[in-house]
């Protein structure tokens, strides 16, 4: 009985160790299968980019036309190509530091090194340390010279900006000079033009039938000059020939010139040449009635009553305008002539004092051209406001904050800066209106607080911007093309325009005029007078 069970206990302990392998067995697997797992999750594949930099570098190779010698390592061909490189680019600096001899020394390695490379591509083997010693051991010491004479970048660097600047320096010196010749060139009087008023000046004064023919001439349209039915045009300039071409030009391509009047007001200088001029060409006018006056004769214009007139007497003034010397140059140029203060110049704001009697006027600047009939300006309706004009904003450098300190407070809190601008050179203006509105009062108040120039340096726009504000009526553009003077402009725009304005310092009766503008202008110049012959005008 004990015997028996001592069996069973035995073969029970058996059973009990073999289960026990078994799971240790088991768990070993489970833990190496884990563990493979883990080591491949973890494992990085290896990218195949090196075979496609591997196919980028043979591409780059074929292109570049590269041979095994020059990839090579130890390629002494190589070696001597980088050396010519470099010896290149210290040629270029050497010959900015002026060491011309170094420089010749460099190119007389380089052609050296160039034909040692020849000769090796002739006899189609690499290049041996016998053949490249002395020719890189040449180079080598130069190149070494080189830097200690510091050729390096950043020196070079350092040089060209410094080369940059001082170039800089001198573009400007030249821009500023080129301006100033042009300025000058834009207002010096042709010969031509000096002495054709000189000889109608004399002509005036010899013929005695030349004025009586005028004389007569004047009591016979006398009535016409305050027929508010006739269609008025007035032109304030100096210039015979430019105001002729005015005349001329409105004259031929009016529809009904009888009804045309030109009132030309002059100065005393050109007073007799300007009546003798048109005295002796009304007969080509086509029925055109012309006056002329001078501004001195202009009782109502003095000191006390004009802004200009009044600063003319200023001894600043007069040194900004004539003298140049209170600004040490600061001022460029062209806001510093002086036929800003002439009052030919702002006799454009007093229109309704020198022709009282009259309505309506179409105001012309002497520098344009007119090539359509401008009768239609004198029926636009300028809806009670007294200018009529073209605006020139299609462009932001043509707005109000262009022409005007808008850091000054008045100039700040009266206008908006990027109202539309307008042009000068042909306006029709309510001179009604004018009157109802004291227009030329509002000239003064602007005129006398920029008595010191902090509103605005240039000209009559800017005035005329300030006086004309909330009271400029739109025209169509066609009415008036401006830029003939400096800049390029549209043929189909041009063929368009009722006048044309040769604006800017190119002016077609000057030999720095625009060559393709100047027929436009020249085909209403009368060449064939004897006094423009004798005058060279051509």
């Amino acid at each position: 009985m004990n015997r028996r069970r001592g069996l069973d206990f035995r073969r029970a302990g058996g059973r009990r160790k073999i289960s026990n392998v078994v799971w240790w067995v088991l768990s070993a697997i489970v833990v190496t299968l884990f563990i493979l797992i883990i080591s491949k999750a973890t494992q990085i594949e290896p990218r195949p980019s090196i075979p496609e930099r591997r196919y980028r570098h043979e591409k780059l190779v074929e292109g570049m036309n590269m041979t095994e010698e020059m990839l090579s390592p130890t390629s002494f061909a190589r070696q001597v190509n980088d050396q010519i490189a470099l010896a290149k680019a210290f040629v270029v600096i050497a010959k900015e530091s002026k060491n011309l001899q170094f420089a010749w020394d460099l190119s007389a390695q380089i052609r050296n090194s160039q034909l040692l490379l020849s000769s090796a591509a002739a006899s189609r083997r690499p290049l041996t340390v016998l053949d490249s010693e002395p020719t890189i051991r040449d180079m080598a010491v130069l190149l070494y010279q080189a830097q200690q004479l510091h050729y390096d970048s950043a020196t070079m660097i350092m040089r060209l900006k410094a080369t940059i600047q001082s170039l800089e320096g001198q573009m400007s010196s030249v821009t500023e000079k080129s301006a100033k010749y042009a300025q000058i060139a834009a207002e010096e009087v042709p010969k031509s033009l000096y002495c054709l008023g000189v000889r109608l000046t004399t002509e005036w004064f010899q013929n005695s039938e030349l004025q009586g023919k005028l004389a007569e001439r004047s009591y016979a349209v006398a009535s016409k000059l305050t027929d508010n039915s006739l269609y008025h045009f007035c032109v304030f300039s100096d210039n015979i020939v430019a105001t002729s071409v005015v005349v001329n030009s409105t004259a031929l391509n009016s529809k009904a010139p009888e009804k045309v009047v030109f009132h030309l007001v002059t100065n005393e200088i050109n007073y007799a040449a300007m009546k003798s001029w048109f005295a002796m060409n009304m007969d080509n006018l086509r029925g055109v009635t012309v006056e002329v006056q001078k501004f001195e004769d202009f009782k109502w214009l003095n000191a006390s009553y004009v802004p200009v007139l009044k600063q003319l007497q200023d001894s600043d003034t007069q040194s900004y305008y004539f003298s140049g010397h209170n600004d040490d140059g600061r001022t460029p140029i062209k806001f510093r002539n002086p036929k800003y203060l002439s009052m030919l110049n702002h006799l454009r704001f007093y229109i309704p004092e020198v022709f009282p009697a009259l309505k309506k006027m179409v105001f012309l600047d002497d520098d344009v051209v007119v090539q359509k009939d401008l009768s239609a300006l004198f029926s636009i309706d300028l809806n009670r406001n007294v200018n009529g004009a073209v605006e020139t904003c299609m462009e932001t450098f043509h707005r109000y904050h262009k022409y005007l300190n808008y850091s000054h407070p008045l100039i700040r809190s009266h206008f908006d800066p990027d109202a539309c601008g307008w042009a000068f050179g042909m306006n029709v203006f309510d001179l009604v209106e004018w009157r109802k509105r004291n227009v030329t009062g509002i000239y003064h108040y602007w005129q006398e607080r920029n008595v010191d120039r902090t509103l605005w340096k240039l000209g009559t726009l800017p005035p005329g911007l300030l006086t004309f504000y909330g009271l400029t009526e739109a025209l169509e553009s066609s009415w008036h093309v401006l830029g003939l003077g400096y800049a390029n402009v549209d043929a189909r725009v041009i063929d368009k325009g009722a006048v044309l304005h040769f604006n800017g310092n190119l002016k077609p009766w000057l030999k720095i005029g625009m060559e393709k503008y100047k027929p436009l202008w020249e085909k209403y110049v009368d060449y064939s007078h004897p006094f423009m012959q004798q005058c060279n005008f051509h």
